[in-house]
């Protein structure tokens, strides 16, 4: 009797897209940070703490970028090996990896498996998943393979051959996936003024960011009046976030004490594009995060907390939510009935899962960084500043992460997890729902504002 109950709630389980693809991560985050916490991984070849360990696990799993050691001093090429390998499964998705294997040995995947890369790819249907599904390999190994060659070409003159080789690779892989891990040992900063680097990086991060549908709309279609709504609203809302954060970097750290005061006007330039690509999606820096203003810290905050685009390597919000809650609060502002973009309507029920999830989401931030700041000392501004990087799986950081005490990285690693995973997924995972009623009761007047 005990057996058959149990099988039916493993059953029942994986019947669950959202609670197959939250262990999912689960284990791999375990696995990562089992291997990570072996003395052959390490330069020193002594063992990194559980929690260290862990912590690293979780961020490049959960393609993030925040880390309390140094990867390129801490870890030898077996530690980065096991690093890059996580950020790509935790880029590409766990189910992604996971049926490519009966996909090589020539098998069909399963209604279940459609199910649940449907979940995690954020489509609409199963229907032309195996074609999307092959489109996302493909696609991945052919970006990060022209990301690898561009790269080269300075990393190989600057490094030699092999680790300039796998420099490349791992900061192709790196970017592309949203993750900002780097092996250079301060990020971009070495590199800050090089243009084929830094356009590169931007070019990998914003095409990971965009999201495989978005992607292989542009590549199928090629026509911007064939584009869907939401294609064309990932476009714009990116390029208006690009932009917005560039020049606000710009004007703010150009000023007095800012740190860009001393860098030429291409420099500048350059440099302030890196920091909003990578602000909404991932941790690379071409600047000394620790020495920006407060002023310019909130507003990578804000791009942070907004993130990429649904359906791809980024975290955040998302761009379609902000873009969903901009729109509706304009219709308000203009008193129509119903927020309109390109000829199309936005339904009421996007509206109510947008503002879910930002409420959801500043909850989250605001419950956690409550908690670091009774914890450790650090400024609230620099807390702030940790925990929505972890939670938008960006992995910037004002220089506090390594100082944390081990109740904060942890709470920062659940950040990281549930970031990557999605509140509204982890709800629907662990049976956060209702049935739909049937009843629907009289409407009552509340008085808003």
């Amino acid at each position: 009797m005990q057996s058959k109950f149990l099988n039916r709630k493993i059953q029942n389980s994986t019947e669950n897209p959202a609670f197959v693809l939250a262990i999912g991560f689960l284990i791999l985050i375990t696995i990562g940070g089992l291997i990570l916490s072996t003395p052959f991984v390490t330069q020193s070849g002594n063992r990194t703490g559980i929690i260290d360990s862990f912590f690293v696990a979780a961020s490049a799993s959960c393609v993030t970028g925040l880390s309390p050691v140094n990867t390129a001093e801490h870890w030898n090429f077996m530690g980065q090996l096991v690093i890059i390998l996580l950020i790509q499964i935790g880029g590409l998705g766990i189910m992604t990896v996971a049926s490519l294997i009966p996909l090589l040995l020539g098998k069909k995947i399963g209604i279940k498996s459609r199910i649940i890369l449907k979940e995690q790819l954020n489509v609409e249907n199963t229907e032309g998943m195996i074609k999307l599904f092959r489109y996302v390999l493909v696609f991945t190994l052919a970006v990060e393979s022209i990301g690898a060659v561009l790269l080269s070409f300075r990393f190989i003159p600057s490094y030699g051959m092999k680790t300039g080789i796998w420099y490349s690779i791992f900061h192709s892989i790196s970017a592309f996936c949203n993750a900002g891990f780097d092996t250079l040992g301060d990020s971009l900063y070495p590199l800050r003024s090089d243009y084929l680097v830094n356009i590169t990086i931007m070019a990998l991060i914003v095409i990971g960011g965009l999201g495989f549908m978005v992607t292989s709309e542009l590549y199928y279609k090629r026509s911007l009046k064939n584009l869907s709504t939401h294609t064309k609203l990932v476009l714009m809302t990116t390029i208006f976030l690009i932009v917005i954060g560039a020049l606000g970097f710009f004007i703010i750290e150009s000023g007095d004490g800012g740190v860009l005061q001393k860098e030429s006007l291409g420099a500048g330039i350059l440099e302030s594009f890196l920091q909003s690509v990578s602000a909404r999606t991932a941790g690379f820096y071409s600047v000394e995060l620790g020495k920006i203003k407060e002023s310019t810290a909130l507003v990578l905050i804000i791009l942070m907390f907004i993130g990429g685009s649904p359906g791809s390597t980024a975290g955040g919000v998302k761009t379609t939510t902000f873009a969903v809650l901009l729109l509706a609060t304009v219709s308000v502002i203009k008193n129509e009935k119903e927020p309109v973009i390109f000829k199309r309507r936005i339904s009421d029920q996007n509206i109510k899962k947008a503002l879910s999830i930002v409420f959801i989401s500043m909850f989250i931030v605001l419950i956690v960084s409550f908690f670091i700041s009774l914890i450790d000392g650090f400024s609230f501004i620099d807390i702030l500043y940790e925990t929505v990087s972890a939670l938008a799986t960006v992995g910037a950081t004002r220089g506090i992460t390594p100082e944390l005490s081990k109740i904060a990285k942890i709470l920062i690693g659940f950040c990281m997890y549930l970031g990557r995973v999605g509140p509204m997924t982890m709800a629907f995972a662990f049976g956060l729902k209702t049935d739909e009623k049937l009843i629907r009761y009289p409407e009552s007047f509340i008085s808003i504002g």
